[in-house]
């Protein structure tokens, strides 16, 4: 194993510490610090010697050499943040603009499709954990960081600690859930993989919680074993629920909530794939009387 510690530019060291200062996520750093040598490796010299004329070649660049939109847009962003914060030079990225998206439709299951998927995992701490996803809508990493008391019994709810956003916010906990929820904790407890006041789907590891990508993992295992053919993933338990809960009239402003949306309009999409209200709609040529 190479045991030899790469070592630090000052530059870089700054761009870390302006990062440590407003407290960014991990992989918000890793991003940022991604974009930074994407620019470096491309320039082949320093990146805070960087021109406007350098900027705008390097976009060119990443587009004809086939970078998603959603990967151009973050580079974009990470690049931002060094030149405006780290060198305080942001007239550099002044005609730096991003790149539209491709607005998409998410994949949604049907209510028997997830019944079927969560049926289908392998292991009870993997049904519960799915069950979580679908039936309060919550993300991969929302659903791994949960801790046993964030389980409110009393109130029927789910307290999600520092979600997207660094917020707090509180999740529905149905019936079902619950008992599910309590179906593993009692196995789990026994076997010694639950700790008081521990994490409440531990990973192999018990001091630390299954990540996001296991989680994915037993999603498509689950998938597979299912025979479901669509590209399933766990967010797409959190649309289905969205979706599946807009089918039932409710109303989307308490989806949002729900979601830990800050824009409605990022609820909104649901309404694209609820198709229970389009077989509602009475299309125009319904009325048209038959020829004769």
């Amino acid at each position: 194993m190479d045991t030899t510690t790469r070592k630090v530019s000052p530059l870089r060291q700054r761009m870390i510490e302006d990062m440590r200062m407003r407290k960014l996520e991990p992989r918000t750093q890793e991003g940022y610090i991604r974009a930074v040598r994407k620019l470096t490796e491309y320039l082949k010299r320093s990146p805070d010697t960087a021109t406007v004329e350098d900027l705008r070649n390097f976009q060119l660049h990443l587009v004809d050499t086939g970078t998603s939109p959603i990967t151009l847009n973050a580079t974009l962003t990470g690049l931002r943040f060094f030149f405006d914060i780290t060198l305080g030079r942001a007239e550099l990225m002044a005609r730096m603009q991003p790149v539209k998206l491709p607005r998409t439709v998410p994949v949604v299951l049907s209510m028997q499709e997830a019944a079927a998927l969560i049926a289908a995992a392998r292991n009870i701490k993997h049904q519960a954990a799915l069950s979580v996803a679908y039936g309060a809508g919550l993300r991969a990493s929302e659903v791994c960081r949960l801790k046993v008391g964030d389980v409110d019994s009393e109130r029927m709810a789910l307290r999600v600690e520092q979600g997207k956003g660094a917020k707090d916010r509180y999740a529905m906990l149905s019936p079902v859930v619950l008992q599910r929820l309590r179906a593993w904790w009692r196995i789990g407890h026994a076997q010694g993989k639950i700790l008081p006041g521990g994490w409440l789907f531990p990973g192999l590891d018990v001091m630390e919680p299954l990540s996001a990508r296991q989680l994915n993992r037993a999603v498509h295992d689950a998938a597979a074993a299912a025979g479901i053919a669509k590209r399933v993933t766990t967010h797409t338990l959190r649309h289905s629920f969205a979706t599946h809960l807009l089918e039932r009239k409710v109303d989307i402003r308490v989806i949002q909530v729900l979601l830990g949306h800050k824009k409605l309009e990022t609820t909104s999409i649901y309404a694209h794939v609820a198709t229970d209200l389009l077989r509602e709609v009475l299309g125009p040529l319904e009325q048209v009387p038959p020829s004769s």
